[in-house]
């Protein structure tokens, strides 16, 4: 069967400047894309209907695309066809008439599978809930952080790293035309933990275990890395595969954890191994 091994990477050759350089340029480039972006939308990220109201309907239609969207008087969001039947499309509209457009794709003879509708001000209000759960979960975790290292640089160097895994994904969000959607919103939330999980598992071997700071490290590596390599590679195929039968959530799930999960590599690693560093040599710790 086979296993991955955690390769013997010697950090110690590179200094801190050379280490803490790329996740900070990294984090950095993320918020000036977000910034640019709510500069040239007034969101930080492009919600999806879920958020802002509108209307979803699955048709099945054996035309080409461009004859389904004709069928309708209403100009559509997006259409896409699904998974490997190219009969099915899904296609979405900003309008909440949900009833008008089926009728329209019945008109035409196609035959509406599934159809789901969002009014404009549930969607604001899911918006408002959905981010205020994502800033609680957040504000929870550094303080839990703070109670349990009872030090400044170890618990903002945690803090630090998860505020990253969360805020480059959002801006590759925007980069590959990722949606907000509840989906979304619960792949961020679930960074969160896998953050917390691999920067507390390396405060704990470097502070909390007996041996040397670089050995400490690697014996971190070799559980942390492995943890979340397997975590990438099972939401990749994930990804794929979702992609290919046209399961829209899960494609874009997937896509977002493998986004933050690698950032959290580099993030725990570089980041957070530079400042965990600083504080045992050169820190308050001496």
């Amino acid at each position: 069967m086979p296993s991955f091994e955690v390769p013997e990477v010697d950090l110690s050759q590179y200094s801190m400047r050379q280490l803490v350089a790329p996740p900070l340029a990294v984090l950095v480039i993320a918020l000036a894309v977000i910034g640019a972006w709510f500069a040239l939308t007034g969101s930080p990220v492009t919600p999806g209907i879920e958020f802002t109201g509108g209307t979803e309907l699955v048709v099945e239609a054996d035309a080409p695309q461009s004859q389904v969207t004709a069928a309708f008087d209403q100009q559509h969001e997006s259409i896409r066809p699904i998974g490997t039947d190219s009969s099915q499309y899904l296609v979405t509209f900003q309008s909440e008439n949900q009833q008008a457009l089926a009728q329209q794709a019945a008109d035409a003879g196609y035959e509406v599978v599934q159809s789901q509708s969002t009014s404009a001000t549930f969607g604001g209000s899911t918006q408002r809930l959905a981010l205020l759960g994502v800033g609680i979960a957040f504000a929870g975790m550094s303080v839990v952080v703070f109670l349990l290292f009872r030090s400044f640089v170890p618990s903002i160097a945690v803090v630090l790293s998860a505020f990253s895994d969360i805020v480059v994904p959002v801006a590759l969000m925007n980069l590959f035309g990722i949606k907000l959607s509840l989906g979304t919103v619960a792949a961020l939330l679930m960074l969160i933990g896998y953050s917390v999980d691999s920067d507390i598992l390396l405060n704990n071997h470097v502070l909390r275990r007996s041996g040397d700071f670089w050995e400490s490290v690697h014996r971190a590596m070799r559980t942390g890395v492995t943890m979340t390599v397997t975590s990438i590679a099972t939401m990749a195929v994930m990804t794929v595969v979702s992609y290919i039968f046209g399961i829209q959530l899960l494609s874009a799930i997937g896509l977002v954890l493998v986004f933050g999960l690698t950032t959290d590599l580099m993030n725990t690693y570089m980041l957070n191994v530079t400042l965990l560093r600083w504080y045992k040599f050169e820190g308050v710790s001496r």
